[in-house]
């Protein structure tokens, strides 16, 4: 047992290893370069600029970028389980979609939210939205022999065409002055200023990680089939439910930061298991801190290229993500 353990952790640390220097060194990257003496001398407690750049704006957004990250790729690697579906991630499945509108009808209509402790329900609509969407797929994949693939994609893609539609109208109730930033929003992006705003995810998106975290060692029965986890004393009922549920708190939790962000849950689960195998004991925390990184790399590019003009990370992540989804799917079908 102890070896086993050795080996997860061994199989994990070099994602660790990456995430930490992601977090210690992007924070010093951007348009406004930024001294560490003065850093230094803000800690100090003299204040100065630079020290609340990097205090209050940097720091905050790229441990942010890393806890949307880890957790849309932590979701994705649940869900690709569950439905034994290597396509499956919480935007194609539509279920960033169903956040994106709980999100938004509180972004959309401030007098629905309710804030308790300095908190808003933000999140809680989220995951009402997300929630919605995920009763809707498991009614679909209720079957033993999971839910073909050209279902499942047509699925998703028809929530995620229903979700804009729903937002879009939603739009017609606000006032014209709060379209660009819709617009904005729905690109997915990172703007956020102190660690406030990291606050959702703490509610959200710490449980659902829990959740998922403790079903790691039975996916790896799950994925040979539901009819040999069974036989191998697997709760199956009880993992897809826990499933769900994890991979909707952590949406939820992710798009109350930072709007719908796709294709990190698609790509990243197939990168760590082609670098470490398919243990997930070590797929999914590998996937947690290479997702974070990959967000955290993707939002120091995006607000350092075109500076002082920032790109919306959800671009360059649809961008990146999109040629990545049509190889997987092309090599699916043939």
């Amino acid at each position: 047992m102890c070896a086993r353990s050795a080996g997860v952790l061994r199989g994990i640390w070099p994602y660790a290893m990456l995430a930490m220097c992601a977090l210690c060194l992007l924070p010093w990257v951007g348009g406004e370069s930024i001294v560490p003496q003065e850093v230094w001398a803000f800690v100090r407690g003299s204040g100065n600029v630079q020290g609340i750049i990097f205090f209050q704006q940097r720091l905050p957004r790229v441990l942010a970028a890393m806890l949307v990250g880890g957790g849309l790729a932590v979701a994705g690697c649940s869900l690709q389980i569950l439905f034994r579906n290597p396509l499956a991630e919480p935007w194609t499945l539509g279920i960033s979609g169903g956040a994106s509108v709980g999100a938004f009808l509180a972004y959309a209509f401030p007098q629905l939210v309710i804030r308790v402790w300095g908190v808003d329900s933000t999140a809680l609509m989220a995951l009402l939205g997300a929630a919605a969407v995920m009763g809707l797929l498991l009614w679909c994949a209720r079957g033993r022999g999971g839910v073909p693939i050209q279902t499942l994609l047509l699925g998703g893609v028809t929530i995620s065409v229903l979700t804009s539609g729903l937002m879009m109208l939603t739009v017609y109730f606000i006032s014209p002055y709060r379209f660009f930033s819709f617009q904005r929003w729905m690109m997915g992006g990172l703007d956020i200023a102190g660690f406030q705003g990291i606050v959702p995810f703490l509610f959200t998106g710490i449980p659902g990680l829990f959740l998922l975290v403790q079903v790691a060692r039975a996916y790896n029965h799950l994925a040979l089939g539901e009819e040999l986890a069974l036989g191998h004393g697997v709760d199956v009922v009880r993992v897809r439910w826990q499933t769900l549920l994890g991979a909707g708190l952590l949406t939820a939790g992710c798009v109350a930061i930072a709007g719908p962000i796709g294709f990190v849950g698609l790509i990243i689960p197939h990168a760590v298991r082609r670098l470490s195998g398919f243990d997930n004991r070590v797929v999914m925390p590998g996937a947690f801190f290479l997702g974070g990184a990959v967000l955290a790399v993707a939002d120091g590019a995006a607000r350092t290229v075109l500076a002082p003009t920032e790109i919306p990370v959800g671009v360059i992540m649809a961008v990146v993500g999109g040629p990545v989804f049509l190889y997987l799917l092309l090599r699916r079908v043939q």
